[in-house]
């Protein structure tokens, strides 16, 4: 049970609930037991037991008054409407039992979607809060299952704790104890019940349907929420969106909740009402039965038949539930542990409660003797440059050799492991988060655009942005053509990530959205490499405007796009082998030199 301990602490906040979850569930136990009770005195009488063994002045009024209420029938020869009264009677009692049992399902059920959620939004929130680097080793999916599927297994695991654990077993032992001694004579006529009462479930569940779809759509809007964010961390970061993301995601989380809330009521409903419609059936045969008894038609004990056949009726239920109940609690287990370890991950990259704001981007970038270990990897040793303001850095390297690690140290997407990084003179840890993404822009190679409209991803970040302002940066783009020749033009919908345009439409949707944040900081990451000869030129030519007067990190792939860079840093292994312009390198004739030629040799 320790393991279930940060559920229980959700469950705190319930406490009101819970009482009267007990206070129901109780109730619809004892209208269960009642049930029982109300065959002992027709037993009594209908076996012609002593009126002294009826109860005493100390019992229960209502049991003295149906045992006075029958001796009075059955005096006057009216001993069937006696069996009917009692029949009735019966009736009444499991109505009021299922009654309170569907008002403690459906106060259980609130309860345990709202915890759910809770933890559902807490994983979705530290997904946002953990630094780029924990995802390297995570696979999506994998923490896509852990944020739905697990998620799920605890709400079952909660089901099987509050109800299959508490309830269940009691009734269980008490009835299989008596049942194990009975005559299983009318066990046949029993099971010609069951595909009767199957049936009743089946109608019941089918008509849920429709809502279990609207259920089923929902979530799946909030699994693709998950998954944008999975895939557009990067973005998301670098433009400060966290909080709008997570909005959206509480407000998809929250509808799944209603809407999850209504099935349950209706699925709740659905077992009282079948074992109501069973019960029905089941008076039905015990008045049948009784009859045949009073008559010596069937040769069985009338108090057997009877108490069998409440036995039975009482030992159905729990039996459903706890076969499952050990296995959900073990899949439960299993499921919070996975869940822990997400939320038990810890943030190297945390925001500065105390970070300064960056008020505007003056002087200059400078890499201080920066290192960076990955575990026990070095990926960077020993760092050191200056980046002017309004100048151009290109950095280039074989696959490996740290150049988008080094990138990425400035927005702290990675925190360094040795040395530091100062922006205008000041040490980037002393800033906010915040701050500092709020003056930097990334392009990156592959463009990472959201299920939305061409305007919505623009303008991500921007929340004040106007459509004039977002039309201005889509032209310095080369974008506002083929945004024009859209049938909603900039209300268009783009897909799954962009997936209905083409390599070089997303590439330069990617660019307006950085010129429409006008940063003095830009890092590049060589967005021409994977596009045509037409599409790289409407790219490049994008790029050269948003470069204009801003200070730059280019990673270059392509070297003839960084011919012009002010300074090229040449990564190899992790350290940097040459700087210098591309005239320069050239010169050299190292390792640039070498890259160059093999290029131009392609």
């Amino acid at each position: 049970m320790k393991r279930y301990s940060r559920v229980f602490g959700y469950l705190k906040d319930y406490k009101g609930g819970i009482v009267k979850y007990l206070i129901t569930i109780l109730l619809s136990i004892l209208f269960s037991v009642v049930a029982l009770a109300l065959l002992f005195p027709f037993l009594q009488l209908l076996f012609g037991v002593n009126s002294s063994t009826a109860p005493s002045d100390k019992g229960l009024s209502i049991m003295r008054w149906v045992n006075n209420y029958l001796s009075s029938l059955i005096q006057h020869g009216n001993a069937a409407y006696a069996l009917g009264f009692v029949c009735i009677m019966i009736i009444i009692s499991i109505t009021l039992k299922n009654f309170f049992l569907y008002i403690s399902l459906r106060t259980l059920s609130p309860i345990k979607h709202t915890v759910v959620n809770r933890l559902r939004i807490e994983m979705f929130e530290k997904i946002l809060k953990l630094p780029i680097g924990y995802f390297t080793e995570q696979k999506k999916g994998d923490l896509m299952s852990r944020v739905t599927n697990d998620v799920n297994e605890v709400e079952t695991s909660v089901i099987s704790t509050l109800e299959g654990w508490v309830k269940d077993p009691l009734a269980i032992i008490i009835n299989l104890s008596v049942l194990f001694y009975m005559n299983a004579q009318l066990t046949a006529i029993i099971l010609l019940m069951l595909p009767l009462i199957g049936l009743i479930i089946g109608r019941v569940s089918r008509s849920l349907k429709k809502h279990s779809m609207y259920v089923s759509k929902i979530g799946g809007e909030t699994i693709s929420t998950i998954d944008e964010t999975l895939g557009g961390l990067r973005v998301i970061k670098a433009f400060n969106v966290e909080h709008k993301l997570k909005q959206k995601f509480v407000t998809l989380s929250n509808e799944f909740l209603r809407a999850r809330n209504q099935v349950s009521f209706k699925r709740d409903l659905a077992s009282p009402m079948s074992e109501m419609m069973g019960v029905t059936i089941f008076a039905g045969v015990l008045w049948y039965g009784g009859r045949m008894v009073l008559s010596n038609e069937i040769q069985m004990n009338g108090a057997l038949f009877l108490t069998y056949m409440g036995m039975f009726y009482n030992i159905i239920d729990p039996a459903k539930s706890i076969s499952t109940a050990f296995s959900n609690m073990q899949k439960g287990s299993a499921a919070i542990e996975r869940i822990e370890q997400v939320l038990n991950a810890p943030i190297t990259v945390d925001e500065n409660p105390n970070g300064k704001k960056i008020e505007g981007f003056n002087q200059s970038i400078q890499f201080k003797n920066v290192s960076f270990f990955y575990e026990d990897t070095a990926i960077l040793k020993n760092i050191n440059f200056t980046i002017e303001k309004g100048k151009t850095i290109a950095l280039v390297g074989s696959s490996g050799a740290g150049k988008s690690t080094l990138a990425d140290l400035v927005p702290r997407f990675h925190d360094v492991s040795e040395g530091e990084i100062l922006v205008d003179g000041v040490n980037i840890k002393d800033y906010s988060l915040h701050s500092l993404r709020s003056v930097i822009s990334i392009v990156t190679q592959e463009p990472i655009l959201f299920n939305d409209t061409i305007a919505n991803n623009i303008a991500l970040g921007m929340d004040n942005a106007t459509q004039e302002e977002i039309i201005e940066a889509a032209k310095i783009a080369n974008a506002d053509s083929f945004i024009q020749s859209k049938d909603q033009g900039y209300d268009t919908n783009i897909g799954d990530r962009g997936n209905k345009l083409s390599g070089g439409e997303r590439q330069r949707m990617t660019i307006a959205r950085a010129v429409l944040k006008n940063p003095p900081i830009l890092i590049l990451d060589e967005a021409t490499s994977s596009l045509d000869t037409e599409s790289e030129r409407l790219v490049q030519d994008a790029i050269n405007k948003l470069m204009n007067n801003r200070t730059s990190i280019v990673i270059a792939h392509r070297l003839s796009t960084i011919r012009h860079a002010d300074e090229i840093i040449v990564l190899q292994k992790g350290e940097i082998v040459e700087r210098g312009t591309h005239e320069a390198l050239i010169n050299h004739e190292g390792v640039y030199k070498k890259l160059v030629d093999m290029q131009e040799v392609k």
